[in-house]
């Protein structure tokens, strides 16, 4: 993963260098990568220490994706295949998202991904709350820098975090809430559709709650 962040950072710089060299004096190249908030975001996350779940890891997952998208998913917490990659949603519900933003007309990596929680919990049990509340400020962090249009919430716990409602996940789906300034669209996490394959309906009201979001970005 360094390698590639590595790379990106590497060609962004050479595109900047063309265009100054071309008179496009409003273009700035960043002095270092070591400089980049992002990069010292991530490293802060993969080395935390700061609750019991850094105990039971074997990497910690900050995210992934456009760092100048509108669009962001936020997930409950990484799973098996997510802790052993340290990428977000790279196991079957991670192959899911993936036909979900592809069927939305993006890209995988022009969206970014990440979740409320950034290491696993033992057994992907659900976060507790104090392990939230430990490891909130490195997703609104994330959420300062990105600056999205949209967040799609993926489950009741991400729901949770950006929307104040006792509703449960299908009555509050289907509907755009504001947290700080930011539209947010709450819809059933991939592993809930998974879990009820056979159920049309629960893959119908995804659909519904994405198109909605496309037409809001104008992807419609």
């Amino acid at each position: 993963m360094e390698d590639k962040t590595r790379k990106l950072i590497d060609r962004l710089e050479d595109k900047l260098k063309f265009y100054s060299e071309l008179g496009a004096e409003f273009v700035t190249s960043p002095s270092s990568s070591e400089d980049s908030p992002y990069l010292s975001l991530k490293e802060r996350i993969l080395n935390c220490q700061k609750c019991p779940l850094s105990q039971g890891r074997k990497n910690a997952v900050p995210g992934e994706g456009n760092l100048g998208t509108e669009l962001m998913f936020v997930g409950e917490a990484p799973g098996r295949d997510e802790d052993i990659q340290g990428r977000p949603f790279v196991g079957r519900a991670g192959q899911l998202l993936t036909k979900i933003i592809h069927a939305m007309k993006f890209k995988r990596e022009e969206v970014y991904i990440t979740n409320i929680v950034k290491c696993r919990p033992p057994e992907n049990r659900t976060p507790h709350k104090q392990e939230i509340d430990m490891c909130q400020h490195y997703l609104r962090e994330q959420l300062e820098m990105i600056k999205p249009e949209v967040i799609v919430t993926l489950g009741k716990v991400a729901a949770d975090f950006f929307i104040q409602s006792k509703l449960g996940m299908t009555a509050l789906r289907g509907n755009f809430y504001e947290f700080n300034n930011i539209k947010v669209m709450p819809t059933f996490h991939p592993s809930y559709i998974i879990r009820n394959e056979g159920n049309k309906e629960i893959k119908k009201m995804v659909w519904e709650d994405m198109q909605k979001v496309m037409a809001f970005l104008g992807k419609k």
